[in-house]
């Protein structure tokens, strides 16, 4: 059950003692949407949530821009026909410095207790691999529990959710008389294009972006069944006069007491200040109209939160009305050839090269992961070359070094170069150039990704 992905026999395969790993089919829909409500709730296996019911059965019983009904894997115990351990890979598309590559994500990753401990994950996990490097994707990017994904090879390396958050008191109102300025109103397929020409205009603040699709906007329009964990409603920001400001993606269900945005983007020439309080009101007016539940057993509207990312325009221009700060998690990631990654990046590792202090750089950089390692070499400010590198006689020769995946961080922007410095006192550069050559090349930029699932 820990046989290398390369070794790795045709599905169905036999795992012993009556286990078998195959590929899903749609039959398999409401035992694995039943297994997953139930391993994944917050609230114990014996109070199964809907939400999570609704995404792993959407993945396979309807049509999905990226993902095939067989994209599940599955370990049934053939003794009794149950569903015992699961997860699934959901290929997309994610754009570095603009340059696209594709990902495979995998998610849904759980099994029965009384099954743990006997690899079924790891046997999983290497299959999908396997799938994910036959459809040349070059990364591959999960969100979870903290320090498991790392035993199959993945490093917490890219910010995860964030936000802002306000209460009540801290909307703003509407002065006595005033109209609102702004209208926000459902979507409609009509607003797709401009949905979607904002949004890339948006992940321009990221070095790192999930790549949508016509497609995948009509999916998260109205391809998803309601209750779907992972469906954003989507609403247009008009003015009164029917001009088009910008646009939301506002979660159907609270988190805890807040209630709040997923994306938030504005059209050229609309300033975020002017528009802001009007979302925040919408957010007051749409939690209050939103069919939570029955009449007596609603909440009055608690906090309204902007989960946004570390950093982003509305922030800056509202901060009185956002004093709560919710701080990033991470993805998990995983480059398992970091050659090809950095190859199909050169560009924009060119273009940074020429903007920063190094520009026109000449000569070669060594970088040590003490058992393995990277050499890049530059003529005249281009990366002409990078191959992996053996540094010897000893691990830490080399004219920098960056232990065991810690090197992630650096290139994803998770981390600065002296932030991991300070972390790892085994992250050291021989000199001053070396320092700013790889500060020029990988400066600390926080991204916000809408990834597709």
């Amino acid at each position: 059950m820990t046989d290398s992905a390369e070794n790795l026999s045709p599905l169905p395969r036999q795992l012993g003692d009556g286990l078998l790993l195959r590929r899903s089919t749609p039959a398999d829909a409401p035992a694995l949407g039943d297994f997953n409500a139930r391993i994944h709730s917050d609230e114990g296996f014996d109070k199964p949530d809907d939400r999570l019911d609704a995404w792993t059965r959407d993945l396979l019983e309807r049509p999905h821009p990226t993902f095939g009904v067989g994209d599940y894997t599955l370990v049934e115990d053939t003794n009794t026909g149950k569903i015992v351990s699961s997860l699934n890979l959901i290929s997309q598309t994610w754009s570095y410095g603009g340059i696209p590559f594709g990902v495979g994500r995998p998610e849904l990753v759980g099994t029965l207790p009384e099954y743990r401990n006997r690899g079924l994950v790891r046997a999983q996990f290497d299959e999908i691999h396997r799938w994910s490097a036959a459809r040349g994707e070059l990364l591959q990017a999960i969100t979870g529990i903290p320090y498991y994904y790392r035993l199959f090879g993945y490093e917490m390396t890219v910010t995860l959710g964030g936000g802002r958050s306000g209460f009540s008191p801290h909307v703003p109102e509407l002065a006595e008389g005033q109209a609102e300025e702004f209208i926000i109103r459902p979507a409609v397929e009509a607003d797709l294009p401009f949905i979607g020409e904002l949004y890339d205009r948006g992940c321009q603040r990221y070095p790192l972006a999930c790549v949508w699709t016509p497609e995948l906007w009509r999916y998260e329009l109205d391809g998803k069944s309601e209750k779907n964990v992972n469906r954003y409603e989507l609403h247009l920001i008009e003015t009164t006069a029917g001009e088009r400001v910008g646009f939301l993606a506002v979660s159907w269900f609270t988190w805890g007491d807040a209630f709040g945005l997923k994306r938030y983007e504005l059209a050229p020439g609309y300033s975020w200040a002017q528009v802001t309080p009007a979302v925040m009101r919408f957010l007051r007016r749409a939690y209050d109209t939103h069919p939570w539940g029955a009449p007596g057993e609603r909440k009055p509207f608690g906090m309204f939160h902007f989960g946004l990312g570390e950093d982003h325009p509305a922030y800056h221009v509202m901060p009185d009305h956002l004093p709560r700060y919710r701080a990033p998690y991470a993805w998990y990631i995983r480059i398992p050839d970091l050659p090809a990654f950095l190859r199909r990046v050169t560009p924009a590792l060119e273009q940074r090269l020429a903007n920063s202090g190094s520009a026109g750089h000449t000569g070669e950089l060594r970088l040590t992961f003490y058992r393995d390692g990277l050499r890049l070499r530059f003529e005249q400010g281009r990366l002409v070359a990078v191959e992996a590198w053996k540094p010897e006689p000893q691990g830490h020769s080399g004219e920098a070094a960056f232990p065991g995946l810690t090197f992630l961080q650096l290139l994803l922007g998770y981390r600065s170069l002296a932030e991991l410095k300070y972390a790892f006192p085994d992250c050291w550069t021989n000199s001053d150039a070396t320092h700013a050559l790889l500060e020029g090349l990988f400066p600390r930029q926080p991204s916000d990704i809408f990834g597709v699932s």
